[in-house]
Parts: C-alpha cells; sequence; structure tokens
C-alpha cells in the first residue's frame, strides 16, 4: 500500500481484500486476523521475513502426516528441531537452478520440495499431497485433506525495507503466489503492474540482497496484478523488465469470439470475481499447483550468438486452464465416446494446452472409481511434442516411460495399444490404423486427441491422403490408390491439403467406434471439422466446445494483426498470337493466358525487383537487423523461377546483405530455367533441404524464404516482418499462410504484406469467421487520413486550438508537462459526457486515424504539420479513452511498420468492425453453380482481355470484380424474373441487363474503383464488360432456377 493514499482509496483497497478474503475463508483458507480490515493489526506476525516461509503451517502439516518421520528428525536435532526444520527447508528452496546443459527441465525451489520432497539425514518429508487420481489410498486422501492453504494479508516480505504485499498465498508453510490489488474507481490494473516492476525487485536496490520471496522460482512462483476488471501475471520478476500476461476469461463479443478483458459479473459482483470464487477454489488451486505449472527449457542464443538454455516457468492462461477443466468435467459427466472441438487461435499455446490435457485425461477416474481411458493417443505431427510431454509428464509423477513415441511401423503401435501405454503419440499417416485397432478393442477405452495445427507439405498432402486411406483395409494393397473416397476430398488441389482435411476424410470415411473420444484443436475448423467434431447449438448446427478467438489474442499480445498492413499489387499485359487461331474453352483458355503471364520471367523479374528493393528499404532494418520476408509462389515452377530471378537480380546489383533460400517438395523440370529434375537442395547455396531449410533460415545469413505451399502453414518463424504473395488464397488457406507473419518477436510491432494476386476484400472474408468482430482498416488509401480527421473534427470532441495548444507544448524540447495535460483533459471531459455509441464511434476513429498515419505517413510525404499535430494529439488522448494509465506502456506502440514506394497500388477501404462473417456452408453446397464453357477462338479471347480494360489490372483484379457485378446481378429480382421469362441469352440482354448492370458498377465503385472507372466513362469498355459477362450471368439466374432457388416466381 502506498503512503499518501486517499483515504477512500485505502478504505476501496482493504473493502476489496476483506471480501477475497471471506471468500477464500468459506472455501477453507487459514486466515490469521480479523474481518474486516482492522488498521494496525499485524496480519503477518506469523511469518518468517528471513526463511521466507510460515513455519507454523510447514511444521504443522509435517507432524500432522509424518509423525514418524518427525520423530526421526526430532531425534537427530534434539535441540530446537522446529528450528532446524525450518532452516532446512529454507536452504533447499534456497538451492540454485540446476546447470542446464541439455533441453531437459529439472525443477527447482518451491515445485521441487512440493513434488519431491526434501531429505535430512535418515529423514524425508513430503511437503504436500496432490488429488490422487483414484480412490485407493484412503490415507493418501485424508493427507490432501490436511493440506493447509493460507492467505496473509499486508504481508512485509523484506528485512530491508517495509513494503508490503496485499496478499500472499501459501501451501503448508511455502509460499505459492503474492497479489496486489487496485480497484477502479480510484486505480487500474496498470498501477499494479508498475507497482511490481518497479517497487517489488527479486534484489534488493539499496543492499543488492536477494529477497527470497520474490526470487525466480525459489519461493513465490507467480505474482498477480488484480484489478476489479481484469487480471495479469508474471512468473518471473524482472524489474521494468517484467512481463505480465493477461489471465481474463475475455469479454464476449455478441457474435461467439471474445475481446481482451472480462465481461461484468452480476453473480460475482467483480469482473476478476473468478480468480477467487473459480482459481483459487481449494481444489482447482491445488490442480493449478500439483498438474499444471511446469518448467520449460528452450534453446536460445545469446548476444554473441552462442546457443544457451532458458528456463522459465509455464502457468496456464486462463482459457487454457478453462478449456481442459471444462473438457475434463464434460468428459465425467458424458462418459466416453463423444466429441469435442476445441477453437484457439494462433498464440493460444495449443501444445501446453494438449500437453496437460493428455496428462490429466490419463489418469482420469469416473465416479465409480473406474480409469476413464485405457489409453490417450495423440495424433499430430508436432516433431518435439513427443519430447515436450515426456519432461512435462515427469515433472508430474516423477516416472519414465508414461509417453510412447510411435514412429517405426504399426507392429510398434498395436503393441503400446495391447500394454495399455498411457499416453501414445503418433502421427497422422498411422491415424486409419488407429481407428481400426481400437474400435477392435472393444473392452478397452481410448481418448484421441487430434492436433489439426499443421498443413502437408505441398504435394506429399494427396500422397498421404491415399496412403491413409487405404492402410489397415481389407483387400487393399500396398501402393494401391484407389481406396474409396479417396478421389472426393480434395479440397484444392493436392497442393493444398491440409492435415485437417486428412484426418476429416479418415474420421468420415470410418465408421466412429463408441469407445473412443475425440479431442479435436485447430485454429480455424473447416465445415467438415466442425460437423465431425462440433456441438450441436441452440440453432441445430454444429458449434466449437470451447473457443479463445483470434481477436482476443491479438487484443492480448500473443499475436499480431496480419491485416493492418494489407496491401495488394496489380499489374498488366498484353498478349500477342503468334500459332494457329483455333476453337478453345474460353475459361481455361484465360486461366492458361493468365497463368503464361504469370509465370514469364519479365513478369517475376520485375515483381522480384519490387520485393528485394521494398524489403532492402523498409523492413530489412527491423528487428536490429534480423528482419525477414517470404515470398509465397503459386507453384513448384514458380517458386524455381522466383529463385532464379533473386539470384540474377542480387548478383547484377552486387547486393551482399540479402539472400534467399528455396523450399518446395519433389523435383521440378523447367526449360525456360534451364533446370531438369531440380530438387530443392539442388538451387540452395548449401544444399539445405527440408528442416535444414527452417535450421538455415533462422541465421542471419538467408533474408528471404521461397515458398510453393511448403512451409506456407504450420511454420513457426517469429523474426518475419514481411510477406509477398503471388498466389491465389482463399479461406482457411489465406488465414493460415498470412497468419505466419503473427507471431511476437521483442521490438516486431506492425507486419506487412504485400500481394500481387488477392483482393482485400476477399481477404477480409476470409478472416472474419476466425477473427470476429476486430477490426481492419485496409490504409492504401492516402486520403484515408484526411476522410478521418474530418469525422475526429466533425465529432466536436476537441477544438483545433486546443490541439495547437497541445502540439505547441509537446514539441517545444522545454515544454512541461503541464503544457499538454490541460487540452488533453478538456476534450477528455468532453467525451465522458457523450453517449455510449459516439464514445465508441469516436474511440474507434481515434485509433483508426493514428493506425492510418503511421502507415501512410510511411509511404507519402504529406507536407501537413497539421496531421503531424493531431497524430501526436490522438496518440496521448487514446489511453485516455480506453481507460488506461498512460506513460511508457502505451507509448510502446508507437513503434511503425515502414512502408514502401507505391507503384500502382490499389486502394481499398474496408472496415472489419462493419464486416460479418457468412456461416460456412455445409457439406454438399457451394457458391454458384458449373455450366458449360463455351468454345471461343483464341485470337478473340486474347483481344477482349487486351481491350476491355488497360492498365494496372491484375487476374485477381477482374476474377474479384466480376465475381461482385455478377453477384449483384444474380440477387436482382427483376433480372431473375426476366432470366425465367426468356429462353434465349440475346432476348435477357435485351432487357433490363445493361441498366442492372450500370447499377452494379455504381454500387461497386468503392472497392473497385479503376475498373468500375473506366467502365462508367468509356461506352466501349461498358459494351465490352457486358458481353462478357451476359453468358454467365444468365446461366448462373437459369441454373438457380433450375435448382427452385426462387420457387415464388
Amino acid at each position: 500500500m502506498r503512503i499518501g493514499t486517499p483515504m477512500a482509496a485505502i478504505h476501496s483497497e482493504e473493502q476489496f481484500e476483506d471480501e477475497i478474503c471471506e471468500v477464500l475463508k468459506v472455501y477453507g483458507w487459514l486466515i490469521d486476523g480479523p474481518l474486516p480490515f482492522k488498521k494496525g493489526f499485524a496480519y503477518d506476525k506469523g511469518y518468517d521475513r528471513r526463511a521466507a516461509l510460515y513455519p507454523e503451517d510447514a511444521i504443522a502439516w509435517v507432524k500432522d502426516t509424518q509423525p514418524d518421520t518427525w520423530e526421526k528428525f526430532a531425534k537427530n536435532h534434539s535441540k530446537n528441531p522446529e528450528a532446524v526444520f525450518i532452516q532446512r527447508l529454507a536452504e533447499e528452496l534456497d538451492k540454485d537452478r540446476p546447470t542446464i546443459k541439455k533441453e531437459t527441465p529439472q525443477l527447482w525451489g518451491t515445485l521441487h520440495v512440493l513434488r519431491k520432497g526434501f531429505k535430512d539425514i535418515n529423514a524425508t518429508f513430503k511437503m504436500a499431497q496432490f488429488a490422487p487420481s483414484n480412490k485407493q489410498n484412503p490415507i493418501t486422501w485424508e493427507h490432501y485433506k490436511k493440506n493447509r492453504l493460507r492467505v496473509v494479508r499486508q504481508l512485509h516480505y523484506s528485512l530491508h525495507n517495509q513494503l508490503c504485499i496485499d496478499l500472499v498465498l501459501f501451501l503448508n508453510g511455502l509460499p505459492l503466489a503474492t497479489v496486489e490489488l487496485k480497484t477502479d474507481t480510484t486505480q487500474n490494473i496498470e498501477d499494479a503492474v508498475k507497482q511490481y516492476k518497479y517497487d517489488r525487485n527479486p534484489v534488493d536496490l539499496v543492499t543488492k540482497q536477494p529477497e527470497p520471496l520474490l526470487s525466480f522460482g525459489k519461493r513465490a512462483f507467480v505474482h498477480f496484478a488484480v484489478s476489479t476488471d481484469e487480471v495479469r501475471m508474471t512468473t518471473k520478476l524482472a524489474g521494468a523488465a517484467t512481463r505480465f500476461l493477461p489471465f481474463n476469461r475475455g469479454n464476449p463479443d455478441g457474435m461467439g469470439g471474445a475481446s481482451a478483458g472480462n465481461p461484468p459479473d452480476e453473480a460475482l459482483g467483480y469482473s476478476t470475481g473468478y480468480l477467487w470464487h473459480e482459481v483459487f477454489q481449494r481444489d482447482a488451486w491445488l490442480a493449478v499447483v500439483g498438474k499444471f505449472l511446469s518448467v520449460e527449457v528452450s534453446e536460445v542464443k545469446d548476444a554473441k550468438g552462442k546457443k544457451v538454455f532458458n528456463t522459465s516457468l509455464l502457468f496456464p492462461r486462463y482459457h487454457q486452464w478453462d478449456a481442459v477443466n471444462k473438457l475434463l468435467n464434460a468428459t465425467l459427466e458424458e462418459g466416453v465416446g463423444h466429441t469435442y472441438l476445441v477453437q484457439h487461435s494462433a498464440g493460444s499455446g495449443k501444445s501446453n494446452t494438449i500437453g496437460w490435457l493428455a496428462h490429466r485425461l490419463a489418469s482420469l477416474h469416473d465416479a465409480k472409481d473406474q480409469k476413464v481411458y485405457s489409453s490417450v493417443i495423440v495424433i499430430t505431427d508436432r516433431r518435439v511434442l513427443d519430447t515436450q510431454l515426456q519432461d512435462t509428464i515427469y515433472q508430474f509423477d516423477h516416472q519414465q516411460g508414461v509417453v510412447e513415441k510411435i514412429d517405426e511401423n504399426s507392429a510398434q503401435l498395436a503393441d503400446a495399444l495391447d500394454k495399455g501405454k498411457l499416453i501414445i503419440i503418433t502421427t497422422l499417416q498411422k491415424f486409419p490404423w488407429v481407428l481400426d485397432k481400437v474400435g477392435g478393442l472393444s473392452d478397452k477405452r481410448f481418448a484421441l486427441i487430434l492436433d489439426e495445427a499443421h498443413s502437408s507439405q505441398a504435394g506429399k498432402g494427396a500422397v498421404k491422403l491415399r496412403e491413409v486411406l487405404t492402410k489397415g483395409k481389407p483387400g487393399a494393397a500396398d501402393g494401391d490408390t484407389k481406396a474409396d473416397g479417396a478421389a472426393e476430398v480434395v479440397p484444392g488441389g493436392d497442393d493444398d491439403i491440409t492435415d485437417e482435411d486428412v484426418l476429416n476424410t479418415i474420421m468420415a470415411s470410418r465408421q466412429r467406434p463408441p469407445n473412443v473420444s475425440y479431442y479435436a484443436f485447430t485454429a480455424t475448423p473447416k465445415p467438415k471439422t466442425m460437423e465431425l467434431f462440433g456441438r450441436t447449438g441452440a440453432d441445430g448446427t454444429p458449434e466449437p466446445f470451447h473457443v479463445y478467438s483470434m481477436r482476443q489474442a491479438i487484443e492480448e499480445k500473443f499475436i499480431l494483426d496480419v491485416l493492418r498492413g494489407y496491401t495488394t499489387y496489380g499489374f498488366a499485359f498484353k498478349l500477342e498470337q503468334t500459332g494457329d487461331d483455333k476453337a478453345v474453352k474460353s475459361g481455361k483458355a484465360k486461366a492458361k493466358l493468365f497463368r503464361y503471364a504469370q509465370l514469364h520471367p519479365t513478369s517475376i523479374a520485375q515483381k522480384v525487383t519490387v520485393i528485394v528493393e521494398h524489403f532492402r528499404e523498409h523492413v530489412m532494418h527491423q528487428l536490429g537487423g534480423q528482419a525477414k520476408a517470404m515470398v509465397v509462389s503459386d507453384s513448384r515452377v514458380a517458386a524455381v523461377r522466383y529463385k532464379k530471378a533473386f539470384d540474377d537480380y542480387i548478383k547484377k546489383m552486387k547486393y551482399t546483405d540479402f539472400k534467399a533460400l528455396v523450399a518446395y517438395s519433389g523435383d521440378v523440370t523447367d526449360e525456360e530455367s534451364k533446370v531438369l529434375k531440380a530438387k530443392e537442395g539442388d538451387l540452395n547455396d548449401h544444399r539445405e533441404h527440408d528442416e535444414g531449410i527452417k535450421e538455415a533460415f533462422k541465421t542471419d545469413t538467408y533474408q528471404a524464404l521461397i515458398v510453393a505451399s511448403k512451409f506456407q502453414t504450420g511454420f513457426d518463424q517469429p523474426k518475419l516482418c514481411a510477406m509477398y504473395v503471388d498466389k491465389r488464397l482463399d479461406g482457411v488457406l489465406a488465414v493460415q499462410t498470412l497468419s505466419r507473419l503473427n507471431r511476437m518477436y521483442a521490438g516486431k510491432e506492425n507486419t506487412f504484406v504485400l500481394d500481387f494476386r488477392n483482393d482485400a476484400e476477399g481477404i477480409l472474408k476470409a478472416f472474419l469467421p476466425f477473427y470476429r468482430t476486430a477490426k481492419m482498416s485496409a490504409i492504401t488509401d492516402p486520403n484515408l487520413v484526411h476522410t478521418l480527421r474530418q469525422k475526429l473534427d466533425h465529432a466536436g470532441i476537441y477544438l483545433w486550438e486546443e490541439v495547437l495548444q497541445f502540439a505547441k507544448g509537446y514539441f517545444d524540447l522545454k515544454g512541461k508537462q503541464a503544457s499538454i495535460q490541460a487540452p488533453l483533459k478538456k476534450a477528455h471531459e468532453r467525451f465522458k459526457a457523450q453517449t455510449k455509441e459516439v464514445q465508441e464511434l469516436f474511440r474507434g476513429d481515434v485509433s483508426s486515424y493514428i493506425s492510418a498515419y503511421d502507415f501512410l505517413s510511411q509511404l507519402r510525404s504529406y507536407d501537413d504539420a497539421d496531421l503531424e499535430r493531431l497524430h501526436a494529439f490522438c496518440r496521448m488522448l487514446l489511453p485516455r479513452l480506453q481507460g488506461m494509465a498512460g506513460g511508457d506502456e502505451a507509448l510502446d506502440e508507437s513503434v511503425r511498420l515502414a512502408g514502401y514506394k507505391v507503384v500502382n497500388e490499389r486502394k481499398h477501404k474496408l472496415d472489419m468492425e462493419a464486416g460479418t462473417a457468412e456461416p460456412m456452408k455445409p457439406l454438399g453446397t457451394g457458391e454458384g453453380q458449373a455450366w458449360d464453357d463455351l468454345e471461343d477462338r483464341l485470337s478473340v479471347i486474347i483481344k477482349k482481355m487486351n481491350e476491355v480494360f488497360s492498365g494496372n489490372l491484375s487476374d485477381a483484379d477482374f476474377k474479384g470484380y466480376a465475381t461482385t457485378l455478377i453477384g449483384k446481378m444474380v440477387g436482382d429480382p427483376i433480372l431473375q424474373e426476366q432470366a425465367q421469362a426468356n429462353d434465349t441469352v440475346d432476348a435477357f440482354a435485351n432487357g433490363a441487363y445493361e441498366t442492372k448492370l450500370n447499377s452494379a458498377l455504381v454500387d461497386a465503385l468503392e472497392n473497385h474503383n479503376a475498373m468500375a472507372d473506366q467502365a462508367l466513362r468509356h461506352e466501349k469498355v461498358f459494351k465490352g464488360l457486358a458481353n462478357l459477362l451476359v453468358e454467365e450471368v444468365y446461366q448462373q439466374l437459369r441454373v438457380a432456377i433450375r435448382g427452385g432457388m426462387w420457387a415464388s416466381f
């Protein structure tokens, strides 16, 4: 508590403490001292500052549960055995962390003593009893019930000062957690965080002596900053460098997702009441300590580039803790044979959640004390999950061999299943055999955890699909690729088959065994995944069992919003006919011609120039010069040509600070590139291939990675700051591909996507189902800042003279803080007087203006001091509007993403907040209908494509624009009626068609400005467009009529 805090705040904070302690007391926690709070009472009188222990509880626990052991100890230390015991316990806790020489976690401090106890001569002490998995040993349960949980208020923890912590939680005398409380009526979560960072140092700043209670892992292993609205936590205090993570439930947005923070809670009173009502509930808290908290070791490089091992304590985030517990409870309630779909975004920590769930399921017993599952089988392609799981589980159970990795053959898998190995980890290829095997073991029950996070590698996806559909099927010989159903499930070509597609296909092709439960994890569930593993919601459609949305992950800063820096880039081309004129299928011919143009060396060379120069000028300096880029090509041939073009351009420009790798599967023969059966290693400098490419890309030697499906999904490289896309992306593939950029890294605040092939509207549509209501602005329109400024000016929240007054003080190096506070305060007061709707709109516009100006000012020189003044004013105002404490934390967001030299850019105006996710369609339906691809003369097709539009127009531009126009006209009731009434396309074209086309052009003007402008201004372009589209519009309308879509006509 701070000296000089107003009495009202003291009362409020003390009342907050009182209410928490009252709840904990009901849950069986021990509490010294009176309730309510009594000023001057020494609540911490039982605490030993030197040992950083609560001796009374430690000694009482041992004497109560281990009297014989205590008797041995007392004989060995007949003079004051209690004091010696506390001294020995403190010595064990104070031992330094073991030196790590490999990636194997080792316990130390509090966790080590609680899990393994300690020895003294011939006495071995246990310092805690966690809940056993079964009821076979009543003494164990008796000891579990005797665990002494205590909360101490206003604990003075230091021998060097009189600072105190609001609440400290103990188990059998050992401190587990500290809690600093703030009430949002006077302070907020930021104040609690700052208190930990600057007033709760693990080493006393004056004496330089360690503070045992706050030392990493040696006593308290987690520290909670708690306000009435939010919770954050950290496992390691490190002064100003301390990183706090949100421990919030998420605030439901009404659309199935959640934003950061917590909702109001009428039942509990406080939005953060779940912390002490749920997490600190006696059994739940002991389970966190005994079955969740673990040590993780990761390999990193120090400042000199030397490999070192970094140790961290893993405390579950709220959604991880919540998901595991809800899955366990549902399993106990429902029994075996059900499905559970867990939609957890990238950045959610799925590997750890899967590990914790697998461990808990493996030992789960039902109400009759029967083991629920014989084995838990994890299906994953994560290479390190088996080691990670084994290391984690050993920390809990101290048993080797709990986890069995199946990496040989089906016989090994059969042996593991027959012997009842607790946890079995195997790959996707063995999944169909697993289903057949477990279905045959009807006397046993199994839990299958399906990790659908990663994609197969390029063309291997189709091979894997065929392999898994034939393995274990009667009569299917090795190499047989004609298994039933194998040809029906390829969603978008061999190169884009994901593990999720394969799993779904296998599941759909086999009868679901009743003795198996399924727990499926994915960030982007496809429709088939929803149907196979989802639960029926109130509206009768499938939905996930548990959700941690992309929006929440972004707002909690576990991943970046990759759409904030999204820009499209178009191109134009002209074709000349050199061979015979012949009749060809119009649609297919157009696609081939576009592909020819896109793959032409001249086209790729121009894109390579844009990519390299943009990266060198605007991206390379990010992350201290370690920033990297990915180039996404649409085929292996394109990847080869890109690699050749990169090498040629780098050599031509004599660049020594830029090198590229290429990654694709199989081999490529391309006469244009002069390669014959070239594998990826043949084109890389040191023949890097497969995993070697990943390792090489981690180094400072390579800055770009050119990919053809391989590494496009499931690839984790946090230094990726830019992506250059030359591939058509749709749906989940678009989300998974662009999400390679979203990983956090020190100093990485923004990302950049330059897209040669897709339109912003389509990309936005792909993200919406998984992003929920998070806002996105496409900020490549250079006039967006002026539009936003006008909206801000007209809102009346600030006066322009106030902005000028602010700027005068802000930009004056000798200016005083007071000179900028008054205008900010005035604006804030006006803001508070507005309705909630006006506040939300203005706050969103302020945020959009900041984002737009940050980005666009790198692209254009506005030469407008007023824009800069308003930008600074908005940056300082926004924290007040968000109810946050201002200061360094908010200013961290001022790090800017570098721009690029705009050449033929496409301008977008997208607003994620206004977007609505379209429900995914069930299997058997799709968008539009197929009709015959009419034949046309090749020369006519080329002429149409060259003449209808001129300028900077791409395949993706035309397809996106045509789809928009067709969609608007197909949905028009007048055209629907006329299509039904006319039996020929010519008769249909003479009706309202051109009038409706003109209306559709006007409606599409904002998002397709360049093409609409040409069509509306030039009659020739309009007529050419009308002629190109009329057949398709008419055919779609007629097909819809035949299908009974408009039965009323």
